[in-house]
């Protein structure tokens, strides 16, 4: 039995107390439960034999109530192909305090959930080491990139002065070889034996053997170190197959050196291997040298958003002006920006206006407008005017390092497509020995002579050809690729399975209001009755409504104003609510409203009648304008489409995709709307919390639903949808609640990023593709099927070299990624 403690959330009251207690209990292999008010814990004794913590967990939740669970990511080293991966996942995951744990080849981390009543982050670095692995300092959160750059430069620069050197010997070695017989003086020395007392030996094979050995044990150390502490725990990667392998040829020729009699075939003296076995070490140590310099240009995102933070900022304090250090920016301080400058941190514009390009957060080319009340963004630059703003967000909470963070946590996810190879990578090693071992007693025990040579060399070349390292590069690299070049285009994305959902969608929900459309009335028409000129209703009109708060009467005077139509101050104000107002202006009585309000004063609606049906089935919202108790006009105002809204919806259709309309509207205005845009399904006068129903109702369908919003009532529906998608100009509840986020509100951003995301999966596909195929074809060439039939035999230097450049070409695919164009 085991005694265990997790903090539970959600707890109010002793019948709290009292549910939990029950649900623990009853959950099968729990002894005793006893749950603590006051602290939050719940603590029980159960059998790991029967139950895990995870069942427990779930007793708990499906009660009603939260387990505390944190997450933490770890920098590990020492992992070399997707062998080390799953057993690094499958030793955290043993671990009972672990709810979770995605190990990533391609930034080498592992992002873990855990139970923190449970386990530490001690515990949790101790369970990876006792694996055999490194977990080198963990750098602040938005930190690894300068830290991963720092460790990949080293580790770059080692594997270059080794490749050299094994490089630079095996060539040696080679030419001693095959072009020693051809070099007088060589030629000769090699008819002649040197006596080491115990035998005699051939000169250039002792010569090979002594420029062999330090490649072998010295260069090729890092193989055996990773053989023995994969070994050491039960499991066996791609570093017990390039030592065996490797060791095989060396140690064979150290026989064939040492001791010919040995292994003498027909009196002949044996051939050795130690150009083999040299040149696999080399080769592969060059695979790992270019691997790792294309998986460095994979973070060059997170690099360039890291780059684009300001260095020093202008503040105001006591009333003196002064420059300091980004990192001194606090709260509240008055941070002043001239033109050209970049801005340091966000806030709020207090003093000024200018032209700021956000294009680096946003993707939006086109210069923002910021006046007084405006937001600002910490490392966008300010292109026109000099203005002052309060800081309202410094260091970690800015809009830029929330980005950072939010891409180095997508970059370290896992797509559920990668599950597959996962699967395959846990056993292939293993199944790769296998084949070895088979292969090498087939050859042995069926070959022709000189069977033990050809049953070695097809021996070595399987072992050296199988790479479980291109398995587990072909998603991480490609989501890493896919997710930075979504940020550098101001598309957030949360993760793998986020990218791999938007691939799937065939239908997609779009809110009207603050998504198809600018969420803002404005005036759109203006229709003089006979007798009236156009500026003079607008006039009448707009300075009618100067007293109202009403969101159309606002939309009305703006309207005049952007016209250069003169706006004055009404001597008498009344609005009437449900009707309209009446106000007086130099003299004379305006109203503005609906029928209702004129028909109260007589008024004959007759002549405008046919102009505001024809508005109203518009969509937009009519008013009728009366000055004097006689009909002046009508005007409009309405939603206005948003940029760019009519050609993505059109383009989404030409993805395949069927676009939805929500709206709480009347069917009448929406259908209009609509029309408009271009989208035949209408989801009209839906209450907010029904929204997500109506993606249920899609869902059973049989559609994959991505749904796109802005606001708070949006939450629901983004969480229900397979895709959420919001717009960054909207409520963080609705970017919480979200897969992808778009921080503009240009609706092509959607477009922009479901493409991007057909392109990242497809990416992957095609690595898992070749990843496999070249492991499916490659191990039954390196044993030997095509030399019964067309005499074909793979040698071992060439498989090296074929297993070195199988990573190098999933990675260099995954790049090809950062061609894409929004």
């Amino acid at each position: 039995m085991r005694k265990t403690q997790l903090k539970i959330t959600g707890m109010t009251c002793a019948s709290c107390v009292a549910r939990v207690e029950k649900a623990i209990r009853e959950t099968k292999g729990v002894e005793q439960a006893n749950v603590n008010l006051a602290t939050e814990i719940a603590t029980f004794v159960y059998d790991p034999a029967q139950i895990s913590i995870e069942s427990i967990v779930k007793s708990i939740k499906d009660a009603g109530y939260g387990v505390e669970e944190e997450a933490v990511t770890l920098p590990i080293r020492g992992m070399t192909c997707a062998s080390c991966q799953a057993r690094i996942e499958n030793a955290l995951k043993a671990n009972e305090g672990v709810a979770g744990a995605a190990v990533n080849l391609a930034t080498e981390r592992a992002t873990i959930r855990y139970f923190p009543s449970v386990v530490t982050v001690n515990d949790l670095k101790k369970i990876i080491k006792d694996t055999g692995y490194e977990v080198p300092e963990m750098p602040a959160a938005g930190e690894f990139v300068d830290r991963e750059r720092e460790s990949r430069r080293s580790e770059m620069n080692d594997l270059l002065v080794k490749f050299v050197i094994a490089g630079a010997i095996s060539a040696v070695i080679m030419a001693l070889m095959f072009f020693g017989p051809y070099i007088p003086g060589i030629s000769s020395l090699m008819m002649e034996h040197i006596d080491l007392g115990i035998t005699e030996v051939m000169p250039i094979d002792f010569i090979a053997f002594i420029l062999a050995t330090p490649v072998q044990f010295w260069i090729g150390w890092r193989f055996y170190k990773g053989a023995w502490a994969a070994l050491k725990h039960g499991s066996a990667d791609m570093n017990v197959l390039i030592a065996v392998g490797t060791s095989a040829a060396y140690f064979y020729s150290v026989v064939a050196t040492l001791a010919p009699h040995l292994v003498m075939v027909g009196g002949q003296m044996p051939a050795t291997y130690f150009d083999t076995s040299t040149m696999i070490i080399a080769l592969i140590l060059l695979g790992r040298l270019l691997e790792a310099r294309a998986k460095g240009q994979t973070s060059e995102a997170i690099r360039r958003l890291r780059g684009l933070k300001a260095k020093m900022a202008r503040v105001e304090r006591d009333g003196r002006e002064a420059d300091v250090p980004v990192e001194d920016v606090q709260v509240g301080d008055t941070v002043i920006v001239r033109p050209g400058e970049k801005i340091p941190v966000d806030g709020v514009v207090v003093e000024g206006y200018s032209a700021v390009d956000e294009s680096m957060i946003t993707g939006e080319s086109i210069p923002a407008g910021k006046k007084i009340g405006d937001n600002v963004i910490g490392a966008t630059i300010n292109k026109t005017g000099s203005f002052r703003f309060r800081a309202t967000k410094v260091g970690r909470d800015t809009v830029l390092f929330q980005i950072i963070r939010m891409v180095e946590e997508a970059q370290g996810s896992k797509a559920p497509i990668q599950r597959y190879a996962d699967r395959i990578a846990a056993v292939f090693v293993p199944v790769v020995i296998g084949i070895a071992i088979v292969t090498f007693l087939a050859w042995f025990l069926l070959g022709p002579q000189p069977s033990f040579l050809r049953a070695l060399l097809n021996f070595i070349s399987v072992l050296i050809i199988a790479c479980p390292c291109a398995m587990g590069l072909a998603t991480p690299t490609a989501i890493m690729v896919g997710t930075g070049k979504g940020a550098e285009n101001g598309i957030l994305i949360k993760g793998g399975e986020s990218l791999e959902n938007a691939y799937k969608i065939n239908a997609i929900v779009l809110d009207k209001t603050g998504t198809i459309t600018r969420g803002e009335p404005a005036l759109v028409d203006v229709a003089p009755a006979q007798g009236f000129a156009e500026d003079e209703v607008l006039h009448y009109a707009a300075s009618a409504e100067k007293g109202s708060e009403h969101p159309l009467g606002a939309a009305i005077i703006h309207g005049a104003e952007s016209r250069k139509v003169a706006v004055t101050n009404a001597a008498k104000f009344d609005a009437l609510p449900g009707k309209g107002i009446v106000a007086e202006v130099e003299g004379r009585i305006v109203m503005v409203g609906n029928a209702k309000l004129l028909e109260d004063e007589d008024v004959d609606l007759a002549p405008m009648k046919e102009t505001f049906d024809r508005l109203s089935a518009g969509g937009k919202t009519p008013m009728y304008v009366a000055i004097d108790d006689r009909l002046a006009g009508a005007i409009a105002v309405a939603d206005t489409i948003k940029d760019g809204s009519v050609e993505a919806i059109a383009e989404l259709r030409q993805l395949g995709i069927e676009p939805v309309m929500i709206t709480g509207d009347n069917r009448r205005t929406a259908e209009a709307i609509a029309k408009q845009v271009g989208i035949a399904r209408v989801l009209a006068e839906v209450l907010p919390q029904d929204k997500a129903y109506e993606i249920r109702n899609l869902q059973t369908e049989g559609k994959n639903v991505a749904m796109v919003g802005d606001g708070i009532n949006d939450a629901p529906a983004l969480a229900q949808a397979d895709v959420g998608i919001a717009i960054g100009t909207g409520t963080d509840v609705a970017i919480e609640a979200s897969d992808i986020t778009l921080m503009s509100g240009d609706l092509r951003g959607v477009l922009t990023a479901i493409k991007l995301s057909r392109a990242t999966i497809r990416t992957i596909r095609m690595n898992l593709f070749w990843a496999f195929i070249y492991n499916i074809i490659g191990i039954p060439i390196a044993a030997g099927i095509l030399i019964p039939f067309f005499g074909i035999s793979l040698n071992p230097i060439i498989a090296a070299a074929a297993m070195a450049f199988s990573s190098v070409s999933v990675v260099s695919n995954s790049l090809l990624l950062n061609r894409f164009k929004p």
